[in-house]
């Protein structure tokens, strides 16, 4: 677990929030902050990734798709949940929100999978921490302890950590791209969100 709180650490000062949690994915990681926030209704842009409506549409949450002409990351409206899977600017948490970036292939820091939670909640980071690794704690065997948390299979190996933190110091300087909604298409026309 070295690498991986050594990871957060890195990703989480970076973006200057007080916490990290490393998942294996972004999508990953919005669904572990929409289980733990358990909202009865989220927008979604019609631009953006596949995954973040069928996510909704896993947990039973309602939704709706929405104009949103977003740069950079945009509010899961209803929700303090931020889709951040494409951000990589210093100094850009948003303070009072569930951050969800991703360490994806086409993204920035490229580490072919992986993703984060960056938040200032103390016990949420706490809670979600043990929800992405099977409701364990990092400090004892799994076998030697009581689990009070339901938990998900959805950590980060800390092989991808360690990549992560190699990798940081190439990347960290280089300027990103900025993505936004036109690099999407209008999901909300695929059948696959139209078959209700």
């Amino acid at each position: 677990m070295k690498f991986i709180e050594e990871f957060e650490k890195l990703i989480s000062n970076y973006f200057n929030s007080p916490y990290g949690i490393a998942v294996d994915c972004c999508t990953h990681a919005i669904e572990l902050c929409l289980r733990y926030t358990k909202p009865n209704f989220v927008t979604s842009p019609k631009h953006t990734y596949l995954s973040v409506p069928m996510t909704y549409e896993k947990l039973g949450i309602d939704y709706k798709f929405v104009d949103d002409n977003w740069t950079g990351y945009y509010k899961i409206e209803g929700t303090n949940i931020i889709d951040a899977a494409t951000l990589w600017q210093k100094d850009s948490y948003v303070p009072g929100t569930f951050m969800c970036i991703s360490f994806q292939y086409k993204k920035h820091l490229k580490l072919g999978r992986g993703g984060m939670i960056l938040t200032d909640n103390k016990e949420a980071a706490y809670i979600l921490s043990k929800m992405r690794y099977d409701g364990r704690t990092n400090n004892l065997p799994w076998a030697e302890q009581d689990i009070d948390t339901f938990g998900y299979h959805y950590y980060m190996t800390p092989e991808t950590a360690e990549q992560g933190i190699i990798k940081f110091d190439e990347v960290k300087n280089i300027p990103a791209k900025i993505w936004s909604y036109k690099d999407y298409p209008d999901i909300s026309k695929m059948s696959v969100f139209n078959a209700k």
